[in-house]
């Protein structure tokens, strides 16, 4: 049962994102509702056989002692004490975290949550990602979904949300709750992930401010966005492909196999791939963007290697390029990165150094540092799914300890901002004309090491307003399976 559960799980890997796994963050909820009637809580569901607390306890320790990465690291007494299953996870797990090696990345979550984001992207939200400034207390819009009620009400990237409530009468400014609950207080505020979930958002971009309520709905979230998700720039005659991905989930296959088939037909080269904001997701999906990358490429070339702890070194592999009828064979790759871009989004850029050495660059920022990758246990009955890190990844070289981030494992960097007051992909946009300027063979300031958090000079919808920002994508303290692999997103 185990190893069949491990066959599906190698397909599912799933990625914690940079931003909100850092730290433990606590808050108060949003204000109270403008009605006086008390509802009657819902009954709790009956418990499932063998889905007591304790049984769900002791058999995450069970999975834990066979396939967790770090055994070491584990507490001699794993007697459980503490009052929900993600907690106790957080415990087996906290040695690792204090030496960097799991920032959460192992948890629980629903198997029926999962499977729905894995195959289509499916979630319930307002489909927007945002981004805080916790220094000026403030919250912007980095990216806005296709498809979800945001966009459709006109809240777009660079729009700043100034207060949240559920009616005029109790709207509260961003930066009133930042002051008494941190960031966790606007995650709290924007209500839970559910549809008809609805909020006032008081709202302000380039054409002013206005009052509009939206409200939460299901909807599939589109990989490569159809406005800027792939394209090919013109910059000063020299043709340039820019492909944009959000997330590494199932429908991303014949997106990616588009945007690729139309640079073959251009006779693209040189290519922008956008990892910006990506927080990984299948690992099916970074080899097929590895093979999309890799027309010269042989099959005999190894893309990457997976290691597991010693006494699970029979299950260790190497997956080799498998060039496709899209693909392209890129002279010079910019990655775009921040410190959200992880695990799968890092496995794809990593793959590539031993390969195009500094012709491959990391533009923007330093990247989360995730080198490790999960499998998926199941108890189908609780409807719990263990992501535990159980392997590590490594590049064609070995390379793969990067825990602080590829900035210290690329050959070639250069520093940009996340310029949200222009469109992703824009050629004007800091991030995209800083890589276009490495392919052309431009000079630039190097990444420094140090950088681990989205980094911008500019974030919102004035110049005056954007000067000397700091942004990280928000995310609350325990993230749905799309929070994890789309970070920022509500």
């Amino acid at each position: 049962m185990i190893r069949g559960r491990f066959a599906t799980a190698l397909s599912l890997i799933a990625i914690l994102s940079a931003c909100g796994g850092e730290k433990k963050k606590s808050g108060a909820s949003v204000a109270p509702p403008p009605t006086s009637v008390t509802p009657t809580p819902p009954s709790p569901p009956p418990v499932q056989a063998g889905c007591s607390l304790r049984e769900r306890q002791d058999w995450v320790a069970a999975q834990m002692n066979e396939w967790y990465l770090f055994p070491e690291t584990l507490p001699a007494d794993r007697t459980p004490t503490q009052s929900t299953l993600g907690a106790y996870v957080d415990a087996l797990t906290a040695t690792a975290r204090g030496q960097g090696k799991d920032r959460f990345f192992t948890y629980v979550t629903s198997i029926a949550q999962e499977n729905a984001f894995y195959a289509s992207g499916s979630s319930a939200g307002f489909g927007i990602r945002l981004s805080v400034d916790s220094a000026q207390r403030r919250v912007f819009v980095a990216e806005a979904y296709e498809g979800a009620p945001a966009l459709a009400a006109g809240i777009d990237r660079g729009t700043e949300i100034l207060a949240i409530g559920t009616s005029p009468d109790n709207l509260r400014a961003v930066s009133a709750i930042m002051d008494a609950e941190g960031s966790a207080g606007v995650t709290n505020a924007l209500g839970p992930a559910t549809a008809g979930t609805t909020r006032l958002l008081r709202v302000a971009n380039a054409s002013g401010t206005r009052d509009v309520s939206v409200a939460k709905t299901d909807y599939e979230l589109t990989p490569v966005s159809a406005r800027y998700g792939a394209k090919i720039i013109d910059d000063g005659g020299r043709r340039v492909g820019y492909v944009n991905l959000r997330t590494f989930i199932s429908t991303a296959d014949p997106a990616l196999r588009n945007a690729f088939a139309q640079f073959k037909a251009a006779g693209i080269n040189e290519l922008i791939v956008d990892f910006r904001y990506n927080g990984g997701g299948l690992v099916s999906i970074a080899n097929l963007m590895g093979d999309l990358l890799g027309a010269n490429r042989t099959t005999s070339e190894a893309f990457s290697h997976t290691a597991f702890r010693p006494e699970k070194a029979s299950q260790n592999s190497s997956r080799f390029f498998s060039p496709q009828p899209q693909s392209v064979a890129p002279t010079k790759i910019a990655f775009i990165g921040t410190g959200s871009s992880a695990s799968a989004s890092e496995l794809v850029i990593n793959s590539f150094v031993p390969y195009l050495r500094d012709r491959a660059a990391l533009i923007g920022t330093n990247t989360y540092g995730k080198p490790v990758g999960q499998i998926a246990l199941d108890r189908s009955q609780c409807d719990d799914r263990l992501r535990v890190v159980a392997f590590a990844t490594q590049n064609a070289s070995r390379q793969g300890d990067y825990f602080q981030g590829l900035a210290r494992t690329v050959e070639a960097s250069c520093q940009a901002p996340d310029d949200i007051l222009r469109p992703l992909g824009d050629p004007a946009e800091a991030s995209t004309r800083q890589a276009l300027d490495f392919l052309a063979g431009r000079s630039c300031t190097p990444i420094a090491t140090s950088q681990s958090k989205i980094a911008s000079g500019s974030a919102g919808y004035s110049e005056a307003a954007a000067q000397g920002n700091r942004l990280e994508l928000l995310m609350p303290e325990r993230p749905t399976t799309p929070q994890r692999e789309v970070p920022g997103s509500f």
